[in-house]
């Protein structure tokens, strides 16, 4: 029997589970081996120590799903089994992808992997796992059929099944989140706002599960039956907290992701260097626009100056003031539009105080 579930459990009850212990390891030595290769073939580059952490991280965070109190309670409570969902599907696959295991492997490898794996990376294959919109059907299916068909209820009885189901959402999340929060070399390069579009459109698949499970009944499919220990809730309790988890939980999580995002873009170097940001485009646009009409006068008596009264060749006229090319010039902050924009005030200022009795 084992004991009320609380963060004491979730720290000192595990489980064994060799399949998981070996791929964690393997995994974790590979990635230490690139590591490795890195700093010695590049002494003056090594590889971000910050993003050791997060695959070593993501892989720790596999472990705790599976192996510690959260995996061990998996079979009893099922809130606590959607606890563990979301960590695999949610929480793991983004510090897996923030690791950027397939570079290290790029850079720490030599041929033939190296072309082995640049062939994989670049393949028809690879490519269509790695498609966005696959991405979102598999994240969709996966979770509304894990949680609302007559597998939920198949996988609470099968711990075959219900092993597999893990690994399945590990990769559907994976291949879900690689294109919107990796930078590895694959095919398809999202802009910020799209990666942002798509965050926002997947999350009412966890808040309509959550839902449905929040007011499910005794017969919606993953309902724990058989005997339960006595300090467990109720089966319909149970459930309802399950929904609950699912929808704020991954709610929030999902959030959060959708901030990083825009945290990401924000910080996006290539973005900043080359002015393209949304920000700095509208601020752009608006200060061009702002002073197009208003040009800074020229020097005096110079050709085009306000109130010089200089005449274009024959003595025909006052000629116009010549315009401006921008892009030609210092940019938006030069000291052209600074003149510009300060001869705009004044005429701001001139206009008011005409209006003044």
């Amino acid at each position: 029997m084992l004991r009320p579930f609380g963060w004491q459990a979730v720290v000192t009850v595990w489980q064994f589970a060799p399949i998981v212990t070996g791929a964690v390891v393997i995994l974790a030595a590979l990635y230490l081996w690139g590591v490795l290769r890195v700093a010695r073939r590049h002494p003056a580059r090594p590889w971000p120590a910050w993003r050791t952490a997060m695959f070593l991280g993501g892989l720790a965070v596999v472990v705790l799903a599976t192996e510690s109190g959260i995996g061990s309670y998996d079979d009893v409570l099922f809130w606590d089994h959607m606890v563990q969902h979301l960590m695999l599907i949610m929480i793991a696959p983004p510090l897996l992808i923030f690791g950027q295991p397939i570079t290290l492997l790029l850079h720490a490898s030599r041929n033939p992997l190296h072309t082995w794996a640049k062939r994989v990376v670049r393949s028809r294959v690879a490519s269509f796992l790695t498609w966005p919109v696959f991405g979102v059907v598999a994240y969709t299916a996966v979770v509304v059929a894990a949680h609302l068909t007559a597998l939920a209820s198949l996988v609470e009885t099968n711990q075959t099944l219900h092993n597999a189901e893990h690994v399945v959402f590990l990769v559907v999340g994976y291949l879900f989140f690689l294109p919107i929060l990796g930078t590895e070399p694959i095919r398809w390069r999202l802009s910020y706002p799209v990666r942002f579009i798509i965050l926002v459109l997947v999350m009412p698949v966890d808040t309509f599960t959550g839902l449905v499970l929040g007011y499910g009944t005794a017969g919606t499919p993953g309902v724990v039956t058989g005997s339960r220990p006595a300090w467990a809730p109720g089966p319909v309790a149970d459930l309802h907290t399950g929904g609950a988890v699912m929808w704020i939980a991954g709610d929030a999580i999902m959030f959060g992701l959708m901030m990083l995002v825009f945290l990401m873009w924000s910080m996006d170097q290539r973005t900043v260097a080359s002015g393209r940001g949304w920000l700095e485009a509208a601020r752009r646009t608006s200060l061009a626009s702002l002073v197009a009409s208003h040009p800074a006068p020229g020097p005096a008596g110079s050709a085009g100056a306000p109130g010089t009264g200089s005449t274009a060749q024959g003595g025909q006229g006052a000629a116009a003031p010549a315009a401006v090319n921008w892009d030609q010039r210092g940019g938006i902050d030069d000291d052209e539009h600074l003149a510009a924009y300060n001869a705009f005030l004044a005429r701001l200022n001139e206009a008011e105080s005409g209006r003044k009795p």
